[in-house]
C-alpha cells in the first residue's frame, strides 16, 4: 500500500520542482543588485517595485516576470509530487498564484510612489489603473506565500517533520510580520518609515527561501517513481 505523504518524483517532475530553487538566486541578487547601482534610490526606504521605473526599470519587470514563471513551472512540480490531495491542490495552486502574482507586477508597473522617483512628489496610493492592477497582482504574492506555508505545515506534521513544520509556520508569521510593517513604514509612520523597503524585502525574501530550501528538501527526499513501482511489486 503507497504512503500518502510519500514523494514520488520522476525526471519530469524534478527538473519541474529545480525551478523553485533557481528563483530565489535569481530574484533575490537581481534585486540587490539593481537597488545598490540605481542613483538616488535606497532600498531601506523605497518599495523594490520601484526599480520598474525609470530607462532601467526593464531588468526588474522581466525579475518580477521571469521569477513568477519559475514559480508556476514549480507549482505544477509540487502538484505531480505528491499524493496527498489536500496539499496538492491547495498548496501548490497558493504557490502557483503567488507566481502569476509576480508575473502581473511585472507586466503593470508601479506609479511613482512612496517617496521614489525623488524628483516627483510623495504619493501615498497608486494613482492609474496599471497602478492599482500592481497592487492588486503584488497582494498574491504576499497572501498566497504565508498562506502556502501554513499549508504546507499540515504536511510535515504527516510526514513526522516537526523541524520543516516550525518552520514552515515561522516563514508564513514572519512574512505577514514584516509584510505589516513595511506596509506602516510606506504610509510615513514615524519609526517605520526609513525601513520600508528594508522589511518589504525581507518578507519577500524569506518566503522565495523557504521556496528554495523546501524544492531542495524534496529533491533530496525523492522517491523514484522506478523505485516505487518495484517497492509496490514486491510487496
Amino acid at each position: 500500500m503507497t504512503d500518502k505523504t510519500k514523494i514520488i518524483v520522476d525526471s519530469k517532475t524534478k527538473a519541474l520542482l529545480i525551478c523553485g530553487v533557481i528563483a530565489c538566486p535569481l530574484f533575490i541578487i537581481a534585486v540587490l543588485i539593481e537597488g545598490a547601482i540605481r542613483p538616488g534610490y535606497s532600498s531601506f526606504l523605497y518599495p523594490l517595485s520601484s526599480l520598474s521605473i525609470g530607462d532601467m526599470g526593464w531588468t526588474q519587470i522581466s525579475n518580477f516576470i521571469f521569477t513568477g514563471i519559475l514559480l508556476v513551472i514549480f507549482s505544477f512540480g509540487l502538484k505531480r509530487a505528491f499524493n496527498l490531495n489536500k496539499i496538492k491542490s491547495r498548496g501548490s495552486l497558493l504557490i502557483g498564484l503567488a507566481g502569476i502574482g509576480l508575473i502581473g507586477a511585472g507586466i503593470f508597473a508601479t506609479d511613482p510612489i512612496f517617496g521614489y522617483p525623488t524628483n516627483k512628489p510623495l504619493v501615498l496610493k497608486q494613482f492609474t489603473f496599471h497602478g492599482h492592477l500592481h497592487d492588486a497582482f503584488s497582494m498574491f504574492v504576499f497572501i498566497c506565500l504565508p498562506w502556502a506555508c501554513f499549508v504546507f505545515r499540515k504536511l510535515f506534521i504527516m510526514k513526522a517533520e516537526p523541524g520543516w513544520a516550525a518552520y514552515s509556520v515561522f516563514t508564513g508569521f514572519v512574512m505577514l510580520a514584516t509584510f505589516i510593517i513595511a506596509s506602516m513604514g510606506f504610509q510615513q509612520n514615524a519609526g517605520f518609515v526609513n525601513f520600508a523597503g528594508l522589511f518589504q524585502r525581507l518578507c519577500i525574501f524569506i518566503g522565495l527561501i523557504w521556496i528554495a530550501l523546501l524544492s531542495v528538501h524534496l529533491l533530496k527526499g525523492q522517491v523514484s517513481a522506478d523505485n516505487e513501482k518495484t517497492s509496490t511489486t514486491n510487496r
